[in-house]
């Protein structure tokens, strides 16, 4: 199953890392376990070959798993990680899938299971010649390929993520990617529907109208406890359509406070997605907004040209809080306000120009220039210091100075 993928194991356990090690290398993969954080950041940061996946588990002894991803984050984009967890860092993983983590598995779990997961992030899934659904960075072809491997099995998915990310989308392409894409699709938006129950079960509801074919169920989270209780007897008596729900980052402490059901939880959530969050994804907003702007500005603002490098660069350091849904608004606003033959920055943003007082002076603006630069030199060599150096050309003493003063080392 993993024949010649080379793998990471940072677990200081020694029973559960030797049982992984084992295993592992039983389905083929070359696997390098290291038992402390530091040893391992070192490891992956600079690797003497590719690594294909990161098994880490949270709780380490000489800091913990996020630590680990986020350090990795400042310099590059890391391999694809899979985080152990106990029941009690389930918010720490989801934290970390929100940053643009791949992926959680929480103890105990089945060997079966965990394989499973794990296969799903390094073994390429073989997809036909679709548009992009998420945008064209490394997190989104991440996605990209859950998708597909999910279109590949009949099992229920659950994505999950923040508002306007395209869940609604995911849920479409594992549709049409599947062998069921000749029947019908059917959407529920829990949160505009009076009645979940009927639109669900009812005559001409969505188990009604699927027939063979996809349920999607948006918002999951929001269903009383007679209407879960009702879907997870829908799965016991094998109902024909597939079902895909979506929801928050939020099912846990719904779960934990008994508002939602742990059984239907696992039911529903056989294959899950998470979707990382656009700040997290500068490229991805900035491919968006282009697309947008093609399909919008023809119609909006015909004398417009483009957008100008000030308004991409901007857009790219935004957090777009509010996801595609953001984007999207703050798009058709700028149109509307655009005096020049270029989108401006202060089209997209106008509350900036309310704000004067947050300029950065030219130190704190060469600085972040210089952070910039540093960052992606080192993304561009892997993390080679002193090829990175070469690249800047600059010393490689003063790139290591400058990194620690931006706190990249």
């Amino acid at each position: 199953m993993l024949d010649g993928l080379r793998i990471v194991l940072v677990e200081d356990d020694e029973i559960m890392g030797g049982s992984l090690l084992q295993r592992l290398e039983l389905e083929g993969a070359q696997v390098v376990w290291f038992k402390q954080m530091h040893r391992a950041l070192g490891a992956i940061r600079t690797p003497q070959r590719t690594i294909d996946a990161v098994i880490c588990d949270i709780a380490l002894p000489d800091g913990n798993g996020e630590e680990l991803y986020n350090t990795l984050c400042q310099t590059a984009t890391p391999p694809p990680f899979l985080f152990i967890t106990g029941q009690g860092g389930i918010e720490q993983a989801v934290r970390l899938i929100k940053s643009g983590a791949v992926d959680y598995i929480t103890k105990p779990f089945d060997m079966g299971a965990f394989l499973k997961r794990l296969s799903m992030l390094v073994i390429p899934a073989e997809t036909p010649d679709f548009p992009p659904v998420l945008g064209v960075s490394s997190a989104a072809r991440q996605v990209e390929k859950l998708v597909a491997r999910a279109a590949s099995s009949d099992e229920p998915v659950l994505v999950r993520g923040g508002p306007g990310l395209g869940k609604d989308l995911i849920a479409r392409r594992i549709h049409d990617l599947s062998d069921r894409c000749a029947a019908p699709f059917t959407a529920v938006n829990l949160a505009r529907e009076e009645d979940p129950d009927s639109a669900i079960f009812g005559a001409g509801g969505a188990f009604d109208l699927a027939g063979d074919g996809t349920v999607f169920l948006n918002g999951i989270g929001r269903l009383d406890r007679p209407v879960q209780d009702r879907l997870t007897e829908a799965f016991e008596t094998r109902r024909a359509a597939r079902v895909i729900a979506a929801c928050g980052h939020d099912l846990e402490a719904l779960i934990e406070a008994g508002q939602f059901s742990s059984e239907l939880f696992y039911r529903v959530a056989q294959v899950e997605i998470m979707v990382p969050p656009l700040g997290a994804r500068p490229e991805d907003a900035v491919w968006l907004l282009e697309q947008l702007f093609k399909k919008l500005a023809p119609q909006r603002a015909a004398g417009l040209e483009g957008i100008s490098p000030l308004c991409l660069a901007a857009a790219r350091d935004h957090d777009w809080p509010g996801g595609g849904r953001e984007v999207r608004a703050r798009l058709v606003r700028g149109l509307a306000r655009a005096a020049g033959n270029v989108l401006q920055p202060s089209d997209l943003f106008p509350e900036s120009l309310a704000a004067p007082h947050d300029q950065m002076s030219l130190a704190e603006a060469r600085d972040a220039a210089e952070k910039t630069q540093i960052i992606a030199a080192l993304d561009r060599t892997g993390g080679q210091i002193g090829e990175a150096a070469k690249l800047l050309r600059i010393a490689r003493t003063t790139l290591w100075e400058k990194m620690q003063k931006f706190g990249l080392s």
